[in-house]
């Protein structure tokens, strides 16, 4: 019998000695430390940076309280008035700048696409243009075409579609990249044109994504349009921004309460119509 290549000693050590399993590597657990300590330096700073003055912090219960007591009850009568002509420019003001970004952004995407277009210079430009529109808020939008073609329903309009262009044209530029080449190599070796190929090859494909797109920028601009008024353009927000400097509060409760019931109705309306869309 051939003797064995270990010492009786040095194999019960071994057998003896119990083995401790550890997820991570020392360094992998390094540098999740160094990420902690980042995270915890970047908070602390950004806590000093903000300045939080204990005594307005200290009495911040005692002034939403305050506030909270002048709201109610609500000045509903207003809602008539007011409100509801307010809150219908602010539906049409998201719905107009939607459809408006979606005609601007679809152009854009497929110039960004890779696969449709082949030129890095032609991707580049499209991306730049994306890259810009999402770069600036929307109320920074607002601002500049309040400026140029005054307060109102146009501006606000103008600035939810340059501010969903990039939105729009990132999200339907990837889903044209990620479409199966299958179908597009049979309608080329049949030799179909280019717009064909766009109808039966990639739209059949990205037809749920673009809609998906939609329905949630939707969504978004409904939201995003409430507040454009404090700055001008039009909508709900400017009923706000009017009852704020004149100190109704009661006025404010009730704007407030339409605001919040429309962005309710819009998720409710977007889930339903997705149901039956894609």
């Amino acid at each position: 019998m051939a003797a064995s290549l270990f010492p009786p000693a040095a194999t019960s050590a071994a057998l003896a000695a119990p083995r401790i399993w550890r997820r991570l590597s020392q360094a992998q657990r390094l540098a999740r430390f160094a990420v902690y300590l980042v995270i915890v330096a970047a908070i602390a700073l950004s806590v000093q940076s903000v300045e939080v003055i204990p005594e307005f912090l200290a009495d911040a219960p005692e002034q939403v309280l305050d506030l909270l007591t002048r709201m109610w009850p609500p000045d509903w009568p207003h809602y008539r008035g007011t409100v509801h002509d307010a809150l219908t420019e602010t539906i049409h003001i998201a719905t107009l700048g939607t459809l408006l970004a979606l005609i601007l952004a679809v152009p854009v995407g497929v110039l960004a696409a890779r696969n449709l277009v082949p030129s890095t210079p032609v991707n580049l430009v499209a991306k730049l243009i994306l890259v810009s529109s999402r770069s600036v808020n929307s109320l920074v939008w607002a601002l500049l075409f309040v400026g140029i073609f005054g307060p109102g329903a146009l501006a606000g309009t103008l600035a939810i579609a340059f501010r969903s262009v990039g939105f729009v044209g990132k999200l339907f530029g990837e889903a044209l990249e990620e479409a199966q080449p299958g179908p597009l190599e049979a309608l080329t070796a049949a030799g179909a044109p280019w717009l064909s190929r766009m109808s039966f090859g990639y739209w059949p494909q990205v037809k749920p994504a673009f809609w998906s797109i939609a329905l949630f920028r939707w969504d978004i601009n409904v939201r995003e349009s409430a507040v454009l008024g404090l700055v001008g353009a039009g909508g709900i927000g400017m009923a706000l921004d009017t009852a704020l400097n004149l100190f109704q509060w009661d006025r404010v409760a009730v704007i407030l309460a339409a605001i919040f019931a429309v962005v309710i109705i819009a998720e409710l309306v977007v889930t339903q119509v997705r149901k039956r869309v894609i």
